[in-house]
């Protein structure tokens, strides 16, 4: 907690030294700055309760069953439907994978589960389709999955590692 406020007291440093520096960005930092807090004042209430409601209802078994370590290749492709179908910020998803980490929920199906948040979304894969076309869209969507995967696969092994190693220590 006490790095959380150390970071944010950097950041705010940081600000207001870009500030001084930009005077004439002030009023633009300002109304993002407000946008963004208004947006966060109504979505995050709505998410926390959800969030509370999964926590309750969805069991750890169900977690570990379907994204938990024996989940396997039907874990990965269920953490990317679990990702595309959405739409929102990526901000509301990291509360989300957190619960889903905390319930048994597999490293590598955690990152893919936030990287589909991010790239895929099923309204986007339908305006690209109408503007670039189906080709352009099957072939990004194509090497985003295969990529996600292999990116996921391997952080998640980098951290097993790097856990193992600093167990033998």
């Amino acid at each position: 907690m006490i790095r959380d406020w150390i970071l944010l007291g950097i950041i705010l440093i940081i600000a207001i030294i870009l500030l001084t520096i930009f005077p004439d960005k002030n009023e633009a930092v300002t109304n993002t700055v407000w946008d963004y807090l208004v947006e966060m004042v109504f979505i995050l209430p709505a998410v926390m309760i959800l969030l509370g409601l999964f926590a309750v209802w969805v069991s750890n078994e169900m977690i570990m069953k379907y994204l938990g370590k024996t989940s396997g290749v039907r874990g990965i492709f269920l953490a990317i439907i679990l990702g595309a179908l959405p739409t929102g910020p990526l901000y509301i998803a990291f509360p989300m994978a957190a619960v889903l980490l905390k319930k048994g929920a597999k490293i590598s199906n955690i990152i893919v589960f936030l990287s589909a948040w991010a790239c895929i979304k099923i309204p986007q894969e339908m305006v690209e389709l109408q503007f670039l076309g189906v080709q352009f869209m099957l072939l990004r969507l194509s090497l985003t999955i295969i990529l996600v995967i292999i990116m996921a696969v391997l952080i998640e092994k980098i951290i097993e590692w790097s856990e193992g190693k600093a167990a033998t220590m």
